[in-house]
């Protein structure tokens, strides 16, 4: 199960194997899959936008997240936009356990989102939730501005957070919020509807993932 669900490495008469995660396509090289991977996904990255389909999805619930989440793999999984099945861990940091998945989603909602810093504190805790399979940083952070947007007006121009600072913050998140509050908060912007400050905002948020081999402003 775990094999055809997840990522994982065996080592194996000194060699390394990677077990790649089931997709739509049939692939099964973990390279390729990366590169297919955030092509079609900062595809449909764009066409939230230029399409407006964005506009459509609720703002600060588990579903609006879900639906940013399909939509970005709807091409590559068939478990976009559905919450996981499999306890799933990063490191030594594991996510909230599936038995308790829902329930955490259903508490996350409730959370208030007036003003920034509680809008970071919703964020922290839907990535401790990490409700999907993968893909939950690049579809949190765009719910993430979708928030900060209707509630702020203003939204995180990404390319101004320094990947390894934040990494280092959200790795800490779960225990202090007060680092990823203050590193992100000096890169907001009121340009809220500039497709250029979104798309650039996409390609640094796939390079937070190790995905930096197309820019989405030339797809």
């Amino acid at each position: 199960m775990f094999v055809d669900l997840i990522k994982i490495i065996v080592i194996w008469r000194g060699e390394i194997f990677v077990a790649i995660l089931k997709n739509l396509l049939g692939i099964d090289n973990q390279a390729e899959l990366a590169r297919v991977e955030e092509k079609t996904t900062k595809i449909r990255a764009k066409e939230l936008v230029e399409n407006r389909v964005i506009d459509s999805f609720e703002i600060g619930t588990f579903k609006g997240l879900s639906q940013v989440h399909q939509y970005l793999f709807q091409d590559i999984y068939d478990f976009a936009g559905k919450t996981r099945n499999v306890d799933i861990a990063k490191g030594q940091f594991r996510f909230a356990p599936v038995l308790y998945l829902k329930p955490a989603l259903v508490e996350i909602e409730k959370l208030d989102q007036n003003n920034y810093e509680q809008i970071i504190e919703k964020y922290v805790e839907m990535n401790i939730a990490h409700p999907f399979r993968e893909g939950n940083g690049r579809a949190t952070r765009i719910w993430l501005d979708q928030i900060l947007k209707k509630e702020i007006g203003k939204v995180v121009d990404w390319n101004e957070v320094d990947k390894d600072k934040y990494l280092s913050a959200m790795i800490m998140s779960p225990v202090n919020d007060l680092p990823i509050k203050e590193l992100l908060k000096p890169a907001l912007t009121d340009k809220i509807d500039d497709h250029e400050t979104f798309f650039k905002g996409i390609d640094a948020s796939y390079y937070y993932e190790g995905y930096t081999e197309f820019k989405t402003e030339d797809l």
